[in-house]
C-alpha cells in the first residue's frame, strides 16, 4: 500500500469516525436525559403518596402541642383530689401519655421539628413541676391558678413549637 491508497482510506474513514462520535455523544446525552426524567417521574409520584402522610403527622404533633398546652390541659383534665402534687403527677402522665401516642411522627418530620416538640413537652412538665413545688401551692385549684398567672406573664412552651411546624408546613407546600 503505498501513501496515496493510505490517504484515500483515511479520507473515507474520516467522516464514518466523526458521525459515530457525534452519534455516540447525542445518544449518551439523549441516555441521560431520559433517566433523569424517569428520576423526576418517580421522585414526583412519591411525593404524591409520602406528602398527604407527612401532612398528618404534622397535623397530629400540633393537636398533641395544643392538647399539651398548659391553658388547655388544665380545663380538660380535673384535679381528682384537692393534693396539688396529685393533680400535678396526674397533668404529667396525661401529657406523657399524649406524647407516647404521637412518638410514630417523629419518622415524618425533620429532627429540628421534633426537636422542637420534645422541648416543648419537656418545658411545659418543668413548668408544673416548679409550680407545683412552690411553698405557697397547697391545692389543686391553687396551682392552676398560678400556672394561668404565669401565662399571662408569658407565653406558652408549647406555642414555638407550633410556630416552628407551620412554618414548616408552609415549606412543603
Amino acid at each position: 500500500m503505498n501513501e496515496s491508497e493510505v490517504l484515500d482510506l483515511l479520507y473515507a474513514l474520516l467522516p464514518a469516525i466523526v458521525v459515530g462520535l457525534v452519534s455516540f455523544y447525542f445518544f449518551n446525552a439523549y441516555s441521560k436525559n431520559e433517566e433523569n426524567r424517569r428520576r423526576f417521574l418517580l421522585l414526583r409520584e412519591k411525593q404524591k403518596t409520602a406528602l398527604p402522610i407527612r401532612l398528618q403527622a404534622y397535623e397530629r404533633l400540633a393537636l398533641f402541642l395544643e392538647r399539651a398546652s398548659p391553658g388547655k390541659i388544665l380545663f380538660r383534665v380535673k384535679p381528682t383530689s384537692e393534693d396539688a402534687e396529685m393533680y400535678a403527677n396526674l397533668l404529667i402522665a396525661n401529657i406523657d401519655q399524649e406524647f407516647e401516642h404521637n412518638l410514630a411522627q417523629q419518622i415524618y418530620v425533620s429532627n429540628e421539628c421534633w426537636d422542637y416538640v420534645k422541648t416543648a413537652k419537656n418545658a411545659t412538665i418543668s413548668m408544673i413541676r416548679k409550680v407545683a413545688g412552690k411553698e405557697q401551692v397547697s391545692t389543686a385549684d391553687d396551682l392552676r391558678q398560678i400556672i394561668l398567672k404565669d401565662l399571662m406573664d408569658r407565653q406558652a412552651p408549647t406555642d414555638a413549637a407550633l410556630s416552628y411546624i407551620k412554618k414548616e408546613v408552609k415549606s412543603l407546600t
